[in-house]
């Protein structure tokens, strides 16, 4: 995994490009990141950086987060995430990453938690098929059979069945940036990302 940025979704919009196309865009709050912590092969077995994101007060934190921060005199902050990267010594603690670690036309994945869709039935959960609507049919958005006879007469694990839909990490890949804006923080990618507004995202530069 290369390195990333973590940011909060703030909504979709559309634009129109050179020639007229309508392009529909999310726009993305992103960073400053800071850097909280190196970590090498030689301290502990890979090779990764700890990024924090979001200022919070010290009340926020419990001590051993505090005193995480805290060594490191760094500011108490809400989020914490680690990227794998291959060239740790370039990295220091306390160095701030921000959207000028991407360019505009770049692929990006992005991951998040999907909008949460409650106890959703099999049609919108999985795409089963309906039953036929007429003809005195009682089964119209029913499961059908999901067992077997005597052998082995139970249901299997992984069965496809009603249960709760989205509310889960979810990664969108290869998004197209359209425009970076330093000054405010700003990303602008082509599509949808997962969640809803305000929603927390991990930005990772496609391989």
């Amino acid at each position: 995994m290369s390195l990333g940025l973590l940011g909060n979704k703030i909504g979709m919009t559309q634009i129109f490009d050179e020639t007229g196309n309508i392009i529909p865009v999310t726009v993305l709050k992103i960073g400053p990141c800071v850097i909280t912590q190196v970590k090498t092969i030689l301290n502990d077995g890979y090779n990764a950086i700890q990024i924090g994101y979001g200022n919070v007060s010290n009340k926020s934190l419990t001590q051993a987060e505090l005193g995480h921060l805290q060594k490191s005199n760094i500011q108490p902050l809400k989020y914490l995430k680690e990227f794998r990267v291959n060239n740790p010594e370039e990295f220091e603690v306390g160095q701030i990453l921000n959207v000028e670690a991407f360019t505009s036309g770049q692929l990006v994945n992005i991951t998040g938690k999907s909008s949460g869709k409650g106890f959703s039935g099999l049609q919108k959960r999985h795409n089963f098929a309906r039953g036929p609507m007429t003809h005195g049919s009682k089964n119209h958005r029913l499961p059908g059979s999901i067992g077997m006879g005597t052998d082995p007469g139970r249901v299997l694990p992984g069965k496809k069945m009603a249960g709760q839909l989205g509310n889960k990490i979810t990664n969108i890949k290869k998004l197209k940036i359209i425009q970076v804006n330093t000054e405010e923080n700003i990303l602008v990618v082509k599509g949808s990302v997962p969640g809803k507004p305000g929603n927390l995202l991990s930005i990772v530069a496609s391989t």
